[in-house]
């Protein structure tokens, strides 16, 4: 690629986001080094609302396992987790964050003057995303006796129905009586609608945020989507987060209209499948902004957009909202999908990511990317790496792989 020195726009609502985000953490670890809250562990994609609902702090082990990626401390921790049995085929967020606490080292000692993560009153997860999270909980179950609770998940779904729905709610019912225990707090239907409500709110607006760089230029890439997705991750259901999304909004759409690109001189829009390498979010923004070339849209952030959680009946709604995930749904379901993000962002390309340690968020193991390519005629390329373990990742396949995308966008154009 070429040697153009790349501008990457900084976005002014960052400074809010770390101010919450800041203030998110502080609340927790102030919680649970003076008792005066319960603390419950949720999977990313489970059941939060139901769980602030009676009066949990909520934390975020993914969320953590990201920020050990992104700040590239996760290659030194794995081995710790691996030396206790822990395979180095398994989920890298896993593996990182068992390290982590292992080797009691956590970024958010520096981030947020944090000793450690907050200890767990209750460990919650939802198996819609793979087995790991239930192995991943487990760790903890045996490290510091905090009861654990799931939501058992069925995948490869085509089509979500009544009787599905209706399990799925029977299972966040189940839950109640040892949370109420738990916590402290008695259950309340009216506050459990409110906190849906709520958390419906911001994921429209996420979904806002997301939609407008279906715009050209776009005004939002890819890479800024994984540091702004943070609220709708650890704080939906919280007001905080819908004001942040709606500051994020404002300043976009300010930059549409003065004509403002993410990317300067955009000329091509690619779209990334799967998951973040966490530890090149930068490197991979100014190697695409070298070459004029805008990652406009994703998978990955689109999984925090929950139209479920629109429904009546907030149990319902909890259900739907977490079963209508990418990561759950059938292979006839993804193509499809992916050909309406395809034609809805005006994408020339598209990058699927081969997670080596994160198989179910890896959609080109089964020749997805050669069907996606046969139907709607868009080239694509496959890079190998990770998301945590950057000892799975090549620099210059990276690259010659990105090379020959542009490449070959730039031919058929021709």
């Amino acid at each position: 690629m070429n040697a153009d020195k790349p501008t990457i726009k900084k976005i002014r609502a960052t400074a809010a986001m770390r101010e919450i985000m800041a203030e998110y953490f502080h609340q927790l670890d102030e919680g649970a080094t003076s008792g005066r809250a319960k603390i419950a562990w949720c999977t990313s994609v489970g059941p939060a609302e139901l769980l602030r609902s009676l009066g949990f702090l909520v934390y975020f082990p993914e969320n953590h396992g990201a920020l050990l990626g992104a700040s590239r401390a996760a290659t030194d921790l794995i081995p710790a987790a691996n030396a206790l049995g822990y395979s180095p085929d398994i989920c890298s967020y896993l593996t990182s964050d068992v390290g982590s606490y292992l080797r009691q080292s956590t970024p958010l000692t520096r981030a947020f003057g944090m000793q450690s993560v907050p200890r767990p009153d209750v460990l919650v997860y939802n198996t819609n995303q793979c087995r790991d999270v239930q192995d991943w909980f487990a760790f903890y179950n045996r490290e510091t006796g905090a009861p654990m609770v799931g939501i058992h998940t069925p995948r490869n779904l085509d089509t979500i129905d009544s009787e599905l729905l209706e399990n799925l709610a029977a299972q966040h019912r189940a839950a109640i009586p040892l949370l109420e225990e738990i916590s402290g707090n008695t259950f309340d239907i009216d506050r459990l609608r409110e906190v849906v409500a709520a958390s419906y709110r911001c994921t429209q607006l996420w979904k806002k945020v997301l939609r407008l760089a279906t715009h050209r230029p776009s005004p939002i890439t890819f890479f800024d989507g994984t540091i702004h997705m943070g609220p709708a991750v650890v704080l939906r259901g919280d007001p905080r987060a819908e004001r942040y999304y709606q500051t994020l909004i404002a300043e976009l759409e300010e930059r549409i209209a003065g004509g403002v690109a993410a990317v300067e001189g955009e000329a091509h829009r690619f779209y990334w499948e799967g998951m973040p390498v966490w530890g090149k979010l930068r490197d991979h923004a100014e190697t695409f902004a070298a070459q004029r070339a805008c990652v406009v849209a994703s998978t990955y952030c689109n999984s925090w957009i929950f139209e479920g959680l629109g429904e009546d009946d907030p149990f319902i709604g909890m259900a739907r909202a977490y079963s209508e995930i990418f990561i759950v749904r059938s292979e006839e379901y993804k193509l499809e999908y992916l050909r309406r993000m395809a034609q809805d962002y005006a994408i020339d390309g598209i990058i699927f990511h081969d997670a080596k340690t994160c198989p179910n968020n890896s959609n080109n193991r089964y020749g997805l990317h050669q069907r996606v390519t046969e139907k709607i005629g868009i080239p694509h390329v496959v890079i190998n790496g990770d998301l945590n373990d950057l000892r799975m990742y090549s620099e210059e396949q990276a690259r010659t792989q990105f090379e020959a995308l542009i490449e070959q966008i730039e031919e058929n154009a021709s």
